[in-house]
């Protein structure tokens, strides 16, 4: 038995079948390592790309707007964009003067937190002793001199890691602008690097990925902005003198679905546990909870609707593998990029011969994919046949001539 098929027929189909199926994952896989790695080697400019496309998305509604009104493209742009960054920065402006102006006060409260707490370790069950106190917090003093190196090497760290932000800040600025002016041209552009025969079903899967980032970024600030203001009342009623900073917190979290959130509002409920005590503390988490709770059941099933729905399950796991991957990061970006995949996913499988121009990527609609639409895979022969007797015959025999040449009777 020296036949190579003779061996191959001694393989048993299952283990031939597992085999095939191994290397080519390892292939996959192996394709997936080096497309993460040159992500992660180009860091310094996928992260300033991808946030200029979420920038872009949310963006995009006003300037279409603004053309609308006949107003040139160019300087639609550029009101949009110019009001975007006086907006924030006029935000990041006014929260810095409210956190300076409340520091003092908030100093105070915790030096009297802190008070309240060595009366309580002296006096109450734990009777420790003045010295026991004394020299806790002096080993914490002399750890802080041991590793003053540490702590001067990371401030220099610092330093330059807040260099590389503002040059990247730069380049998702010149980035932004021109996927604001000429973002459609960029993409008929890209585009044409696809083969013909799938050039159109690729181009309808990426508008309709885009119109799902646009309907998710659009609905993530509505919902972040929700949940700052109640969290950020909440605050100020129960009197906590930094709530707008905390507020601002929570709205710059919220744009990590579910974990960002739930993280912002730890740190206000830690906050309040040390300006004014538990009790307010439990106040703050019963607010911090049913802010959630609002979010979780009512604002993400009505704002984002049928457009980006994702399982939790999915979101949890896309946030994890990006915080793993790429930090703070991978964690903001992961959720979108899901968002994308799944409508162009969608688009691949169930659109068939949609016209590109027909998709309004700036429509919550435009993500889905048109009902109407028949697959050119799931098209069938349309001969002509003849059912007999439940049989379909390809070609009906003539009764006066016979059979057709080469059809069957």
């Amino acid at each position: 038995m020296t036949s190579e098929q003779d061996v191959q027929n001694l393989v048993p189909t299952g283990l031939r079948v597992g085999a095939a199926l191994s290397w080519r994952f390892l292939v996959v896989i192996g394709a997936l390592y080096v497309i993460i790695w040159l992500i992660g080697y180009f860091t310094s400019l996928v992260i300033p790309l991808a946030v200029a496309l979420l920038l872009a998305a949310l963006m995009a509604p006003a300037v279409g707007k603004l053309t609308e009104w006949n107003v040139p493209r160019g300087l639609s742009t550029l009101i949009v964009l110019i009001g975007g960054i006086g907006v924030v920065g006029g935000l990041l402006t006014f929260v810095i003067s409210e956190f300076a102006d409340g520091l003092p006060e908030v100093q105070q409260q915790v030096g009297d937190s802190l008070d309240t707490i060595r009366d309580w370790l002296l006096h109450g069950p734990l009777h420790l002793r003045q010295e026991q106190i004394t020299g806790f917090i002096q080993n914490i003093i002399d750890n802080l001199k041991s590793n003053q190196a540490e702590i001067t090497s990371g401030a220099i760290t610092t330093a330059a890691t807040v260099g590389e932000v503002l040059a990247g800040f730069l380049l998702t600025v010149f980035i932004l602008i021109f996927f604001l002016y000429g973002g459609e041209q960029i993409w008929v552009f890209l585009v044409r690097a696809v083969p013909s025969h799938v050039r159109q079903r690729v181009d309808v899967a990426g508008r309709r990925g885009f119109s799902s980032l646009v309907s998710y970024v659009r609905a993530t600030a509505a919902v972040a902005l929700v949940d700052a203001l109640g969290i950020g009342i909440g605050l100020w009623i129960v009197g906590v003198k930094l709530f707008v900073p905390l507020a601002a917190l929570v709205f710059l979290g919220a744009f990590i679905p579910i974990i960002g959130a739930v993280v912002a509002g730890s740190v206000a409920v830690l906050v309040t546990l040390v300006t004014l005590g538990f009790v307010k503390a439990l106040i703050v988490l019963a607010v911090v909870v049913g802010v959630m709770q609002l979010e979780g059941h009512v604002l993400q099933p009505w704002l984002l609707g049928r457009a980006v729905r994702l399982h939790p399950l999915a979101v949890v796991l896309a946030i994890t593998a990006g915080l793993i991957s790429a930090g703070i990061a991978g964690a903001l970006l992961s959720v979108p990029l899901l968002a994308v995949l799944n409508a162009g996913v969608r688009s691949f499988l169930h659109d068939g011969d949609v016209d590109p121009d027909a998709v309004d990527v700036l429509d919550d609609e435009g993500s889905q994919p048109d009902p109407e639409a028949t697959d050119a895979t799931d098209t069938t022969d349309t001969t002509d046949t003849t059912e007999t007797g439940g049989l379909t015959s390809a070609t009906e025999p003539n009764p006066k001539t016979g059979p057709e040449p080469g059809g069957t009777a």
